[in-house]
């Protein structure tokens, strides 16, 4: 398993399960803050047509293209599937932001054998590392 900071400084493209429109929430400042240093955000969000400039899709099965990490901004109860769905899809790893954290669904991804964060969040650890995909 990779570290949080390994999988971040090796990820491209995230796709962000429950990014919202809202700028008042996490689910729209952390995506948008990993945006702008350099990482691709796809917003997974059955609501919106497009979040960051990006389009965004109503699930992980819809985005036409690979993903290096799936971030969850969903409750724990929610995580569980997915997790199923970023297996499903390929992902390599799953990161479930601060405040949720799911026994089950940790235990899917490990069986997968996919890298798995809970409780993290990836703004604080990309400035823990000083992790930048700017060129």
């Amino acid at each position: 398993m990779r570290t949080a900071q390994q999988i971040l400084a090796e990820a491209a493209v995230i796709a962000v399960v429950g990014a919202s429109r809202d700028p008042f929430k996490a689910a729209h400042g952390v995506p948008l803050q990993m945006q702008q240093y350099g990482w691709r955000i796809i917003p997974v969000n059955p609501t919106v047509d497009e979040l960051f400039g990006e389009r965004a899709y109503p699930t992980l099965a819809d985005i036409p293209h690979p993903v290096d990490l799936v971030d969850v901004f969903r409750p724990a109860a929610d995580a569980v599937q997915v997790v199923r769905d970023a297996v499903a899809i390929g992902a390599p790893a799953v990161w479930l932001q601060l405040g949720i954290v799911s026994a089950e669904a940790r235990r899917i991804a490990e069986e997968a054998g996919i890298d798995y964060v809970e409780d993290r969040c990836l703004i604080v650890e990309r400035a823990a590392a000083n992790l930048t995909r700017l060129t």
